[in-house]
Order: structure tokens, then sequence, then C-alpha cells
């Protein structure tokens, strides 16, 4: 249990820094990090940072899919770790 903290609190810092970069790299007109990618992190545990990633650093915050993608992705998650927990 203690090394699926440990994963997901790793993707989720990740994405969050990833949100960082790629807020930098559009400032500075450089190549971005694709959003598929982004998405992908946030579908593999890492949606609580890059929803704080979003609102750090004000990235994506008017696109749908990030805007209500984080959020959706990040409730589903929790849906289903309840419900992995309840049935224990």
């Amino acid at each position: 249990m203690m090394l699926l903290w440990l994963y997901l609190a790793a993707v989720s810092l990740a994405l969050f820094a990833l949100m960082g970069i790629d807020k930098a790299a559009a400032k500075n007109r450089c190549r971005r990090i694709p959003e598929r990618t982004l998405l992908a992190l946030a579908v593999l545990g890492g949606s609580p940072g890059g929803l704080a990633g979003m609102l750090a650093f004000r990235h994506k915050t008017r696109k749908p899919a990030f805007a209500l993608g984080f959020p959706a992705i990040l409730i589903c998650q929790i849906a289903v770790g309840i419900l992995i927990a309840c049935q224990g």
C-alpha cells in the first residue's frame, strides 16, 4: 500500500512540474509538452498534481480537456479508490 502512495505522489509531482515547464515553454515560444502526455499522466494517477499545476501556473485553464478533464479524472480515481477500499 505504501508503494502505491509513493507512486501516486511521484506521478502527481511529475505532472505538477511538467505543467510549470510547459507554461514556461509557452511564454518563451519553445517546444511544448504534448497535451496527450499531460492527460496521460493525469490518468496514470497524477491528476492531483495536474490540477494543482493548472491552478498554480494558470496554465491550460481555458481548455475544456484540462479545466474539466483533470477534476473529472480525479473524481473518478477517488471513486475507484473508495470502491476498492470498501471491498476489503
